[in-house]
C-alpha cells in the first residue's frame, strides 16, 4: 500500500542474499521455529533502524570489502552445489547445467529459468505422479509459533540484518536516487521491517526495499511519466499475490527432489551474485587481506560457542582491518618518500597533462 500513499514508485523485495544466507542456515539450526524467532528479530531490528537514524548509518556504513566477503563466503558453498549435484545426481544435473550453460552464451536472461525447468521436469520424472497428489500442492497458510534461541539470533537473524540492510536497502535507495525519487528511509524501513515481522509466522523472512526490480518500475520503461510510475508498483503487488497461489506446487516439487539439486538450482542462480561480491570485497588492494580472511572464516560453516560462521566472518573482518589499517606515521613517510619506481633519476622528464 505504500506505493499508494506516497505516490512514488517504492516496490519491495524478498532478501536476496538473505535468502543466500538462509539456505547455508542449517548449519546454524535444524529447528525451523528457531529460524522463525531470527527473522522476528531482524524485522525489528529493521525497524529500529528506520526510528533510530544512528542505528542504520551504522549498520550500512559497515566497510564493503568486510560486507561483499561475507556474503561471498555465505554463496561460496551454495555455488558448489552443481558440481556436487553433477555426482550425485546426474541424470537431473548435468541435463540442467549444460541447459544453463548453453543459454549463458545464447540468451543470459533465459538460462537460470530454463535451468530450472530442466530440473523440475527431471524431478517430475524421477517421482512421478506422487507430485501432483501431495497434499503441499494446494495453498495453504501455516503459522509457526516462533522460538527465540539467542545462539541462532546471533547466527541467523544478526547476519541476516546486515545483509538485507548493506546487501538491499542502501542500493535500493541509491537505485530510487537515480531516477529522481528521494525517499524518506524512515516509512521505508518501518514499513518493510514490520511486514518482515508479520511474514515471519508464517515462515518469510526479511522483506527490504527492491533494487533490480525497482530499476525497471521506476524507470522511463515503466512510464514516461515519472508521477504514474507509481502504479507499477502497486500493480506489481497484485500480481505477486496471484503467482503466491503457485507456491503449493513449488513446494510438492521441493519435498518430492534430492536436496543437492534444489541446491544446486540456487547455485547456478547465485553465481551472478557471488561474482559482484567476489569483486566488491577485493576492489580495494588495501583491503584484500581483510577481505579474503572475511570469506575463508565465512565459507568455513563453523560453528563457535553454538553461532555460525556468518557472525565470526564479521568479527575476523572487523579485527583484521583494525590491525592491518596503516600508521598514520608510515602514511607521511610514504608520501614523503617516494619509491624506487617513481624515482625521477635514469627516466626522461614526464610532461604534465591536462
Amino acid at each position: 500500500m505504500l506505493p499508494l500513499v506516497m505516490r512514488l514508485p517504492v516496490s519491495f523485495a524478498w532478501s536476496t542474499p538473505g535468502a543466500a544466507l538462509l539456505v547455508a542456515a542449517a548449519a546454524t539450526t535444524q529447528e525451523f521455529a528457531a529460524a522463525i524467532g531470527a527473522f522476528i528479530v531482524c524485522g525489528v531490528l529493521i525497524v529500529l533502524a528506520g526510528l533510530w537514524p544512528a542505528l542504520g548509518r551504522a549498520i550500512t556504513n559497515i566497510p564493503k570489502p568486510i560486507a561483499s566477503a561475507m556474503l561471498a563466503g555465505i554463496l561460496f558453498p551454495i555455488c558448489l552445489a552443481p558440481v556436487a549435484a553433477a555426482v550425485e545426481q546426474p541424470a537431473i544435473a548435468v541435463p540442467m547445467v549444460l541447459v544453463w550453460l548453453l543459454l549463458a552464451r545464447l540468451a543470459p536472461r533465459w538460462a537460470v529459468p530454463a535451468a530450472m525447468l530442466v530440473a523440475v521436469i527431471g524431478i517430475g520424472v524421477l517421482a512421478g505422479p506422487a507430485v501432483l497428489a501431495s497434499d503441499a500442492v494446494r495453498p495453504q497458510l501455516q503459522l509457526v509459533a516462533p522460538v527465540f534461541d539467542p545462539f541462532v539470533i546471533v547466527s541467523l537473524g544478526v547476519p541476516l540484518f546486515i545483509v538485507t540492510m548493506a546487501g538491499q536497502n542502501v542500493p535500493g535507495f541509491a537505485v530510487m536516487s537515480t531516477f529522481g525519487y528521494r525517499l524518506a528511509p524512515r516509512p521505508v524501513l518501518v514499513t518493510s521491517g514490520a511486514a518482515s515481522v508479520a511474514a515471519a509466522f508464517a515462515g518469510g523472512h526479511a522483506i527490504n526495499l527492491a533494487a533490480i526490480t525497482a530499476a525497471i518500475m521506476a524507470s522511463p520503461e515503466s512510464n514516461p511519466d515519472p508521477a504514474r510510475r507509481w502504479v507499477a508498483t502497486f500493480t506489481s503487488g497484485i500480481v505477486y499475490l496471484l503467482l503466491g497461489a503457485g507456491a503449493g506446487l513449488a513446494a510438492a516439487v521441493v519435498q518430492a527432489s534430492p536436496p543437492i539439486i534444489i541446491t544446486a538450482v540456487a547455485g547456478l542462480a547465485l553465481l551472478g551474485a557471488l561474482v559482484t561480491s567476489i569483486t566488491g570485497a577485493l576492489e580495494e588492494p588495501a583491503h584484500r587481506i581483510t577481505a579474503i580472511g572475511t570469506f575463508l572464516v565465512t565459507a568455513s560453516g563453523i560453528a563457535v560457542a553454538g553461532i555460525g560462521s556468518a557472525f565470526w566472518g564479521l568479527v575476523v573482518g572487523g579485527v583484521l582491518m583494525l590491525w592491518l589499517r596503516p600508521r598514520a606515521g608510515s602514511t607521511a613517510r610514504r608520501v614523503r618518500e617516494p619509491s624506487p619506481e617513481s624515482s625521477p633519476v635514469g627516466r626522461e622528464p614526464e610532461t604534465a597533462h591536462e
